[in-house]
């Protein structure tokens, strides 16, 4: 799993801890809750091959691969750094490529599950939001090549696309999801039976604040 010593991330390893999974972890940084060796730097797309191959230089089989890391660099953009955008591309879409390349062969020893973390800012970009809008739509397409390419091979693959969470502990915006139940829901696809596979859940907070527009009015702000 990739992205798991924080937030929705560490309660995603938590869960799956709890259901039984011996998890295995690869960070940019070190969990402090965690034993994680290996950690990479993810914007290096050789480096998370790599560190990934070691993680699991001793698993022939791999049940689930959990790819939750992720930047999230903003701009408009006319002002965006190329060094933000260029990140970007690199953790929150080149390291997972790279890192299911190297996972391949033990997922499809095992007819393991793939989950994707996507966001719902894949198919609703907002200003600002150039680097992180566009890689986490890019997301969708790796989804769906890896169900065409995989599941003959056994590996199935979840894209799973959360709206606002609670991430930090110092939020408690009730018009967010808790960090356990994005968990849940994650608990919930790899738990699908054998013959199934959900390919993409949109996950959106039960409550909803108002928004700057409404009605026709609203128009004017698309």
């Amino acid at each position: 799993m990739t992205g798991s010593n924080r937030g929705t991330g560490r309660a995603i390893r938590e869960r799956l801890a709890a259901d039984g999974f011996t998890v295995r972890c690869l960070n940019r940084s070190s969990c402090t809750d965690h034993r994680d060796p290996v950690t990479a730097d993810l914007a290096d797309g050789r480096a998370a091959f790599e560190a990934a191959r070691t993680v699991l230089a001793d698993v022939p089989a791999l049940d689930l691969l959990v790819l939750n890391a992720v930047t999230r660099g903003l701009g408009r953009v006319d002002e965006l750094d190329p060094r933000v955008w260029d990140e970007a591309v690199a953790v929150n879409l080149t390291a997972n490529v790279r890192v299911i390349q190297a996972a391949l062969p033990a997922l499809r020893a095992a007819g393991g599950h793939i989950v994707l973390m996507g966001s719902h800012a894949g198919d609703r970009p907002f200003e600002g939001g150039m680097a992180y809008c566009a890689t986490k739509a890019a997301l969708k397409s790796v989804a769906e090549v890896l169900l065409m390419e995989e599941r003959p091979n056994g590996v199935r693959t979840t894209l799973l696309n959360p709206g606002a969470i609670r991430n930090f502990d110092d939020d408690f915006s009730e018009l967010k999801m808790s960090v356990e139940s994005v968990a849940s829901v994650v608990s919930w696809v790899v738990a699908a039976p054998a013959d199934t596979v959900v390919g993409e859940v949109e996950l959106r907070p039960a409550r909803l604040g108002t928004p700057p527009a409404v009605g026709f009015e609203r128009l004017q702000h698309v």
